[in-house]
């Protein structure tokens, strides 16, 4: 594999936690307004993809292989609670 390769795989390997990041934070600009966050939003988009990624290389560790579907559903909760984390929701 040449190295144009590798980088479009690893690049295909962290989108889906990038997505999810990016859609979580703008979704979360969007509909909950009145919640003050403790970071900006370049802040809460990078911990979020930086938790997926983590999660993402758990299930590939785990698994052996990338794309299972109970993968994607931790990848989901774990930025779901990340970013509950980063809004204060317990408050």
């Amino acid at each position: 594999m040449d190295a144009l390769s590798a980088v479009n795989h690893l690049l295909n390997f962290v989108l889906p936690a990038l997505a999810v990041a990016l859609l979580l934070v703008g979704g979360c600009r969007i509909f909950l307004r009145k919640r003050a966050a403790t970071r900006g939003m370049a802040a809460q988009v990078a911990l979020n993809f930086a938790v997926g990624c983590v999660i993402l290389a758990a299930g590939l560790a785990w698994w052996g292989r990338d794309g299972k579907m109970l993968t994607y559903a931790a990848l989901a909760l774990g930025c779901a609670t990340t970013q509950w984390l980063l809004l204060r929701g317990w408050r």
